[in-house]
């Protein structure tokens, strides 16, 4: 746990987290402090980084982007040199929702949206086609969505909001 977090902070990113468009004298009362007190907190937790981002979550399905598809790419070499063209192909591929660097087998996992197949093929011809240094890529679509979520666990300290 954060050392700098305290059960305010805890609580005001409890009710951020469920409705970021929540007013901040609501969240006041919900948490028991003043207005003023919440937006000094709210503003803590921005700069020093606990807060990333305000942003909306968006439906795939209901923007026409049903698929939902893990790749595992293995790289023939990690040196930075020969993997900073994938990185920034990645980067900047706005399909591409999560790009992790991993242990196992492969060396990176990608989860992106498609609207189909074609469009799938399409994505992974700009993302690894060209690229000596990708030894192979393999796909799974997810057949369901049981959990799709961005909320982090918080610590325990809530304060019954």
């Amino acid at each position: 746990m954060n050392s700098q977090l305290d059960s305010f902070d805890i609580a005001i990113l409890a009710v951020l987290q469920e409705d970021n468009l929540t007013a901040q004298r609501e969240i006041a009362e919900r948490v028991h402090l003043s207005p003023a007190a919440v937006q000094r907190r709210i503003q803590r937790l921005r700069e020093s980084g606990v807060i990333a981002a305000n942003t909306a979550v968006l439906d795939p399905d209901a923007l026409g982007r049903p698929l939902t598809i893990f790749i595992e790419v293995e790289l023939v070499n990690e040196l930075d040199a020969l993997t900073a063209g994938f990185r920034s192909r990645v980067e900047v591929e706005g399909a591409v929702q999560q790009c992790y660097s991993v242990t196992g087998h492969t060396d990176y996992l990608l989860i992106v949206t498609a609207v189909d197949m074609q469009e799938y093929q399409t994505l992974t011809q700009r993302l690894f086609g060209s690229d000596q240094n990708i030894k192979r890529f393999t796909t799974s679509i997810a057949l369901a969505s049981l959990k799709r979520s961005l909320h982090m666990p918080l610590p325990s300290g809530e304060r019954g909001v």
